[in-house]
């Protein structure tokens, strides 16, 4: 009986996280097709954290970061997902304070598409490459919420928001993307990393 201990049910884990991002999902994600509109948005902390909840093009990026983390493994499945929220405050503290950058939209739209087809082609860059791929595309996301922060609202709990909710639709990818480490599981990552992909194309064609 020394050294045997009750099985721990990891297994639950997984199911639960995703159960957890289902109803996220459903209950929060509207129709609309951009991620930016700030219509109905309070400030401070709420108002942050519901932002990119409430933009498709943000939720597909932003989840992508977290498939691509767990099929990649360790170190990818947590560096990853630390690099995105703190370049993405960098880039929202540029949109607080008006600092211009072109192409915001678009940079969105093709976070989406790049990131999905990095899931959906097994992509294994260097860490490095990832990591700085991920950077980037979070200055385009950052920067769109910081400059919708609304007038007279508590910036820094605003960005805190934000910052909290990427975290969380991070973990849902994570917790979807762990599924890779079966067969079956593996086809279903990579085809939602398409999914992913077909999304962000479908948004860069809404802007033309």
């Amino acid at each position: 009986m020394i050294g045997k201990h009750p099985p721990r049910q990891r297994s639950l884990s997984v199911p639960r996280l995703l159960l957890l991002c289902i109803l996220l999902a459903s209950g929060l994600l509207p129709s609309s097709a951009h991620a930016h509109v700030g219509d109905g948005l309070t400030g401070g902390f709420l108002g942050g954290f519901a932002h990119p909840l409430f933009g498709p093009d943000h939720v597909v990026a932003m989840v992508a970061v977290g498939l691509w983390g767990a099929f990649l493994g360790a170190p990818a499945i947590w560096l990853l997902p630390i690099v995105f929220p703190l370049v993405m405050a960098f880039g929202g503290a540029l949109g607080i304070l008006g600092v211009p950058i072109p192409g915001i939209e678009v940079g969105i739209g093709v976070s989406a598409v790049v990131l999905g087809l990095m899931v959906a082609l097994a992509a294994r860059p260097p860490l490095w490459i990832a990591a700085l791929l991920v950077g980037a595309f979070a200055i385009f996301h950052g920067h769109a919420h910081g400059a919708e922060l609304p007038p007279g609202a508590d910036a820094v709990a605003y960005s805190v928001g934000f910052v909290v909710a990427t975290g969380l639709l991070h973990l849902c990818g994570i917790a979807f993307g762990l599924l890779a480490r079966w067969p079956s599981g593996r086809i279903a990552v990579r085809a939602a990393g398409g999914a992913i992909a077909l999304a962000g194309a479908v948004f860069l064609s809404r802007l033309i």
